[in-house]
């Protein structure tokens, strides 16, 4: 009984965010580690919008000031965002995508992932 009361309550706001659509804040904690070797801490504030793009694809887009930490050195503080999609392939098979950014002095760095989630 304690274990299914548990895992409702921690499910709740994943099940709550998937008929959610509009204006949204989003605050991310990122940690890097090499082996046991503490790299550093990448916090992201992000203001995003989400919403039905058809009656299978959902869309999401956020920006904002992401403060990177580095084991060591200063802080600093460049811009980074997503952007993503989720298409509804049958009633129990989404596929997903998502682009992520970060801005810096030199580079303009970037990440691209996509996956496929089944429900039971």
């Amino acid at each position: 009984m304690f274990k299914s009361a548990f895992a409702a309550v921690a499910a709740a706001p994943f099940l709550a965010t998937a008929a959610f659509a509009g204006p949204y804040v989003n605050v991310e904690s990122n940690t890097g580690l090499v082996g046991s070797d503490y790299v550093g801490t990448l916090v992201e504030t992000h203001i995003g919008y989400e919403g039905a793009l058809s009656d299978t694809v959902t869309g999401y887009i956020q920006a904002g000031p992401a403060v990177g930490l580095p084991e060591g050195g200063d802080a600093d503080v460049d811009v980074s965002g997503k952007a993503g999609l989720s298409i509804a392939a049958t009633d129990n098979l989404s596929i997903y995508g998502e682009y992520w950014f970060l801005t810096g002095d030199v580079d303009l760095t970037s990440n691209v992932k996509a996956g496929v989630k089944y429900t039971f």
